[in-house]
């Protein structure tokens, strides 16, 4: 018996077993890479990813399709009631913090832009690049998201209070569309996950982030950096100086002691957290360093 295992895939322990989990297609990068290192160290934990976008992730977590999520949001009240009534607890727990990237061409020479200029833009009040900048011939304003049920989509409405896009917005079908299109349209601005370009050694990221210029943003809401630009930079993230960030939670529904909560203690745990801030986003138990050079 010593020379047997004693475990396999199908018996639903916290390190073994089936998880069938649903990942917000602006973490794809980031969880293949928490997966593959799981399942490396854990031979009989079999863990199905499923990526969609942040809204329909959210309808298979509530319609019991998967077990477990990773998101930008955590579960709203309704949402736990429901869970409630079907004898569930579910739980959720933060694991990174991300930033929404304003993309633009790589031509582009305005590289900084306030929070008051992006709500006129998102509120369709300009249409026009020539309004926000004066002097400027890039045309007519395009801001393209990867898709109309995403968490960047959401992230935006919920920073300017919106109910609805302007016409100027349009939704492609994925990040990766999105910088491409923008690299193909100098007109154009995209709204992407900095997950997406974060990671400075990884091939994928390195060709992102050649497609693209990103933008500095001005909040001047901040009383402590009113007046001071903020690039999508891991550092910016940590102290929350750079304004359009969210955190991204990892959800789990099904019961305690199985694969689920094996999955939740890994990305909450020394090695998943170091996945996170090795890959460029904010781990929420890793520090991270912000020097200033003079």
């Amino acid at each position: 018996m010593g020379c047997s295992d004693y475990m396999s895939k199908e018996e639903s322990t916290i390190l073994s077993g089936h998880l069938k989990i649903g990942v917000d297609n602006s973490y794809s990068l980031m969880m293949d890479s928490q997966l593959d290192v799981y399942e490396a160290l854990n031979k009989y934990a079999d863990i199905e990813a499923v990526y969609q976008p942040e809204s329909k992730i959210m309808e298979m977590l509530l319609a019991d399709s998967i077990q477990a999520a990773v998101v930008s949001r955590g579960l709203r009240e309704d949402e736990m009631s429901y869970f409630r009534s079907i004898n569930r607890s579910p739980e959720s727990v933060r694991i990174a913090v991300d930033a929404v990237v304003l993309a633009m061409h790589p031509s582009r020479v305005d590289t900084v832009i306030s929070m008051p200029q992006l709500e006129r833009i998102f509120k369709g009040l300009d249409t026009t690049w020539s309004q926000v900048f004066p002097g400027s011939k890039a045309g007519p304003i395009r801001v393209v998201f990867d898709h109309s049920g995403s968490s960047n989509t959401r992230t935006i409405m919920n920073a300017f209070k919106l109910d609805k896009l302007p016409t100027t917005c349009y939704a492609l079908q994925s990040n990766q569309a999105v910088l491409e299109y923008v690299n193909q349209h100098p007109e154009s601005m995209g709204m992407i996950s900095f997950s997406w370009i974060a990671d400075e050694e990884d091939s994928v990221a390195q060709a992102n982030r050649r497609l693209i210029r990103t933008m500095a943003i001005v909040d001047p809401h901040n009383d402590a950096y009113r007046k001071m630009p903020r690039m999508p930079h891991q550092g910016y993230i940590y102290d929350r100086s750079y304004p359009l960030i969210r955190d991204v939670y990892y959800i789990r529904t099904g019961l305690r002691g199985t694969l689920g909560t094996g999955f939740a203690n890994h990305l909450t745990g020394e090695r998943g957290q170091l996945i996170i801030h090795k890959t460029g986003m904010v781990a929420t138990h890793t520090p991270t360093r912000i020097i200033r050079a003079k």
